[in-house]
């Protein structure tokens, strides 16, 4: 009972207490602070932690730490071999990280950086860029004396891809989706190893025909102004997917490409026998090795009433998710 006592007594004494009920003193404000300060405490130790890994390790991960500048000065990190700087606010690449001789990967997604250094040549051995949403309006001439494999600079704000491009022997995959690009420069058809192509969400009104000797395995040209696929294109034998939605197709028409990638490859094919005068050699059963009428009728079926061809995976979602069936027979062409 006394125990009790004692409890209300020390309730009633804090209760009764004189504080200052001023602007002076806030207990909620002093809460908040010391929390802030505790984080910021956590924070600076888990990013001493981060750069001591990367000193150890090779492996710089940065990501989402809101830096605004590069903390690594202090630390001897020039063997890195692989660098995550993304969802930072970095406004430039960082010096030091293009002194990373060795770095074969750079993750700079989601910084405000406007432009790319020359100091970058320094980074002899990477292969791996991804600079997506950024600041850039300029894709410098020297980025492509590296030997990058995958080169991802979607969400910027290009209008033009250097003819220097086509120096980028060992490109594997380039994204330049969602940025103000006009023309794709020839020089992409240089690209003997590229086999995915994005350039979906720009402003171009012409695929250039040198992109069909490329071994692509994926093309997205969906969201921009083309109306005609040259007839060229029906030499992407390795092609599984073609996304093209939200274009003002014209050739082939809206109705052959929303039945898929068989149907579309077909109409190349009549069309490219036809500009060159020749037979069409395909070798489908109906067709007896003739020219085929004009003009196209609105179904492709309505040539080859032998073959039973299920539909395609449909090109027409607004958002480009859509992808082609990769298990349709190809069209084997002679023209």
């Amino acid at each position: 009972m006394a125990s009790g006592q004692g409890s209300v007594g020390a309730v009633t004494a804090l209760q009764s207490h004189d504080y200052p009920s001023g602007p002076h003193w806030n207990p909620g404000i002093s809460q908040y602070h010391h929390q802030h300060q505790q984080q910021q405490h956590h924070t600076a130790r888990s990013l001493d932690r981060a750069l001591e890994d990367a000193v150890s390790s090779g492996i710089l991960n940065l990501s989402g730490r809101k830096l605004r500048e590069y903390p690594g000065i202090n630390y001897d990190l020039t063997d890195t071999t692989q660098a995550d700087l993304s969802k930072n606010h970095l406004t430039e690449i960082p010096p030091e990280v293009c002194l990373f001789a060795p770095l074969e990967s750079l993750n700079l997604y989601h910084n405000c950086i406007k432009s790319i250094p020359e100091a970058i040549i320094n980074l002899q051995m990477l292969t791996y860029l991804d600079i997506s949403r950024n600041l850039l309006s300029v894709l410098p001439k020297y980025l492509f004396n590296l030997p990058l494999k995958v080169l991802l600079v979607s969400n910027n704000k290009l209008v033009c891809i250097p003819e220097e491009i086509g120096k980028a022997k060992e490109l594997m995959e380039l994204d330049v989706s969602c940025n103000e690009i006009q023309v794709l420069p020839a020089q992409v058809g240089r690209l003997q190893a590229l086999r995915e192509l994005n350039f979906r969400k720009n402003c171009l009104h012409m695929l250039p025909e040198e992109l069909a000797d490329l071994p692509l395995i994926r093309l997205d040209f969906s969201c921009n102004k083309i109306t005609e696929i040259p007839p060229a294109f029906r030499k992407l034998r390795q092609l599984e997917y073609i996304i093209l939605d939200n274009n003002p197709m014209q050739s082939p028409p809206a109705q052959i490409c929303l039945k898929g990638k068989v149907h579309i490859f077909k109409y190349l094919n009549i069309q490219a026998c036809r500009m060159e005068k020749k037979p069409d050699t395909l070798d489908l059963p109906t067709l007896s090795k003739r020219c085929l009428p004009q003009p196209l009728t609105d179904s492709m079926e309505d040539f080859y009433p032998s073959k039973n061809h299920g539909p395609d995976s449909g090109i027409g979602s607004d958002n480009g998710d859509k992808r082609l069936s990769t298990t349709e027979v190809r069209v084997q062409t002679h023209c």
